[in-house]
């Protein structure tokens, strides 16, 4: 977003996972540049982690355009991935930590390895935290270059609640989203819990947002 002090923007309320949209700052700048520096990476298998709604899933996306990746979710993997895996140069694997398929899991890094294949690993903890029981998995979680998103800066606190409701359509003032940064929780799920349930009680209320408002959600 290029125009942090453009109250309302015209957009159908949808998730735009171009690379313009996404907003950089110090919080997810490192993430960011990893993937704009592919394929000159140090090790063939990125892993970024972050909690959930920190962009993790945007950068994959990302990613996917520059790299004409196959992607997948960690809850749908099964033996049945392989015929596809193997047509592709580069991987993503999306909430990794819903995949408990360990011999599976073990079986992607050593085709990602064999056919010198680059692999983006999105998780909420960084994978060599994950706890697992096959050893061979394990060692090889190690050959991975980790980056984590951090918890979102006064900048990029601005730049997603403003964005939130833009697409949302919610006409707010720029007093009220630095009043709302002030106060609310430095976590991408509180901010995205609380972006609900403004636009739910707007919609209920048909009424403009303002600090009382503001206050009685918070």
């Amino acid at each position: 977003m290029s125009e942090l002090n453009q109250l309302l923007l015209e957009f159908n309320y949808k998730t735009n996972f171009n690379e313009h949209d996404f907003y950089l700052s110090k919080s997810n700048s490192n993430a960011f540049n990893l993937i704009n520096r592919w394929p000159d990476w140090d090790k063939k298998i990125i892993n970024i982690s972050g909690e959930k709604f920190s962009g993790k899933s945007h950068l994959a996306s990302i990613f996917k355009i520059k790299s004409k990746a196959y992607m997948l979710n960690g809850k749908n993997i099964n033996n049945s991935i392989f015929k596809n895996l193997k047509l592709y140069e580069n991987i993503i694997i999306d909430d990794f930590d819903a995949c408990k398929e360990e011999e599976i899991l073990y079986s992607i890094f050593n085709l990602v390895d064999q056919d010198n294949k680059y692999m983006l690993i999105n998780s909420l903890k960084p994978i060599n935290e994950i706890k697992f029981n096959l050893p061979d998995l394990v060692s090889r979680l190690k050959n991975c270059i980790y980056v984590e998103i951090e918890n979102p800066d006064d900048e990029l606190l601005f730049a997603i609640i403003l964005k939130n409701f833009s697409d949302r359509q919610i006409k707010i003032e720029k007093k009220i989203v630095n009043f709302i940064i002030s106060r609310i929780d430095r976590s991408y799920r509180k901010i995205d819990e609380f972006i609900y349930k403004i636009d739910e009680l707007s919609l209920k209320k048909k009424k403009p947002i303002n600090i009382k408002t503001i206050k009685e959600i918070l």
